[in-house]
């Protein structure tokens, strides 16, 4: 059998258990079982078996990127930021035991390939937010910002038991976070316009083309100062 078709198997049966059973009932012995293979072909296939926790993960992480990916942008980029943030903890409330197998076991320096796409999706949508002029942080601390508390919420509701949940708790954290990272800019203060503006220079600046490499390096360091306040 290709060695794609028996790694496809080993990954739809790890993600079978666990869904069924929880993390802890992804072993060796289990998914070798499930999957009528030998150990050494997950070693073989996968490096060993966080190798194929980390598959697993992104296997059952496709269908919400397909989700999000499906995404139209429209007119208003905060709009599609928010409809982003409900559909991460959708999934998390709906795959609890996918959704802590990718963002609930952080290991310094490691990020499985469907982490990045979420990540690079989450960029994007705070990248137009820029260069709409209505971001007042930078685009790193604002990705950094929803991530971390979008992750940490929906931890936290998956930990409560569904009769305890209160989903008011995630509207309340990402209205809290857009306020923080974005604003109207016809009321906003002169030096918050200054940096507004810094914002989404820096977003588009590759975009100026008119300028050499080393003057558009000079510019985003400028325009970075800028930003910082």
């Amino acid at each position: 059998m290709p060695a794609k078709a028996t790694r496809d198997r080993i990954i739809e049966a790890a993600a079978t258990l666990l869904s069924e059973g929880g993390r802890d009932a992804i072993s060796t012995r289990a998914v070798c079982a499930a999957a009528s293979v030998q150990a050494p072909a997950i070693y073989r296939l996968f490096g060993d078996m966080q190798g194929l926790l980390d598959a697993t993960g992104s296997y059952g992480l496709a269908s919400y990127l397909a989700k999000k990916q499906q995404l139209d942008d429209s007119e208003d980029p905060v709009e599609d930021l928010r409809a982003g943030w409900d559909l991460h903890v959708e999934f998390g409330l709906a795959q609890p035991s996918f959704y802590t197998l990718i963002f609930g076991e952080a290991r310094p320096g490691h990020e499985t390939s469907a982490a990045r796409q979420a990540a690079d999706l989450l960029a994007y949508r705070v990248k137009r937010i820029a260069q709409a002029g209505r971001l007042r942080v930078t685009e790193e601390r604002a990705a950094q910002l929803v991530h971390s508390t979008g992750k940490g919420v929906t931890l936290t509701l998956i930990a409560t038991p569904p009769e305890n949940r209160d989903l008011n708790l995630s509207t309340m954290a990402r209205e809290s976070v857009l306020a923080t990272i974005t604003n109207d800019t016809i009321t906003v203060a002169a030096s918050a316009r200054l940096q507004n503006a810094a914002v989404s220079l820096h977003a588009s600046l590759d975009e100026a083309t008119v300028l050499t490499a080393a003057e558009r390096a000079l510019l985003g360091e400028w325009l970075h100062r800028i930003n910082q306040g």
